[in-house]
């Protein structure tokens, strides 16, 4: 395989371990590894280089060159074939991110970085990318890496069929299993067909269940033959979609999630669902924009 990953690099301890992550990513993928940092202060206008007054290793300029030397000896040690680059562009991180993301494969941040408020789960830069980008990206904290299955929410939409894609991607190159999880309630699911014309309104017991159970079977075909190494655990939960993500990724690896999935609201790039698993899911979450918004 072959491709590029581009993480962020920001100094924070969030960001490292999206180095860390973004380096394993580019090792198993066989692609290159290019490290961004945005270097937002030529834009206001201080002085870059070091003072006159203090030593010539000060100043700005020299300590993002201290910060990708760091991160870049950190993704060295977890992948030493991969080709590494750096990069220091001016600019704010989500403007700057997002540009990159447009020859990524995948984009990796850190869900909180230096600039993020006490109390935010996931910083700004996190949930813009997740929205805007035009790849899928990864959002890593910083608690180390997870073992467990990869975890994906399944909602029959199309919107959703890239996330099971880049699941099963991820789990061939992992060679770890997926759980393909779907969630309904009677509120979310569309009534099957009634049984007798006479009472519209009547379904056999089970008959929403065996629906959902069915939907979450035919967003699957095909891929399993594709991905024959990949060993798939169906799970169809009957409750709150948010619930029942955040619960299973207490044991996962990773969660994929869709950008927007069944029941999204036209016009806007990331669903309640997704949001809800960049705040709260217990490991590093993946979403993926649909083939058609993506690029």
């Amino acid at each position: 395989m072959s491709g590029l990953v581009v993480v962020g690099v920001d100094g924070s301890a969030s960001g490292m371990a999206a180095v860390e992550a973004a380096a394993r990513e580019a090792g198993w993928r066989g692609a290159d590894l290019r490290l961004v940092h945005a270097f937002i202060w030529p834009a206001m206008h201080v002085q870059l280089g070091p003072s006159p007054l203090g030593p010539p290793e000060g100043g700005l300029r020299n300590m993002v060159e201290r910060l990708l030397t760091e991160a870049e000896e950190r993704a060295r040690s977890l992948a030493p074939e991969v080709d590494i680059s750096r990069a220091v562009v001016p600019g704010e991180p989500l403007t700057v991110l997002q540009a990159q993301s447009r020859a990524a494969d995948l984009v990796v941040v850190g869900s909180r970085g230096m600039g993020s408020f006490v109390g935010l789960m996931v910083g700004s830069t996190a949930v813009h990318l997740a929205a805007h980008g035009r790849c899928p990206v990864l959002v890593v904290r910083e608690e180390g890496e997870v073992t467990g299955p990869i975890v994906v929410g399944v909602d029959g939409s199309s919107a959703g069929a890239g996330a099971i894609a880049f699941a099963f991607t991820e789990a061939a190159l992992r060679g770890v299993d997926i759980v393909a999880l779907h969630a309904w309630t009677t509120w979310n699911a569309p009534m099957p067909a009634p049984q007798d014309e006479a009472v519209p309104y009547a379904n056999e017991p089970e008959a929403l269940a065996a629906q959902e159970g069915r939907l979450l079977s035919e967003a699957l075909a095909g891929y399993q033959e594709t991905y024959p190494g990949v060993s798939v655990k169906h799970e169809v939960v009957h409750g709150g979609t948010r619930e029942a993500l955040i619960e299973a990724s207490r044991k996962a690896q990773l969660l994929v999630v869709g950008a927007r999935g069944r029941g999204g609201f036209a016009g806007l790039l990331l669903g309640s669902v997704s949001q809800a698993m960049l705040h709260h899911a217990h490991c590093p979450v993946a979403v993926v924009r649909s083939p058609d918004n993506s690029r």
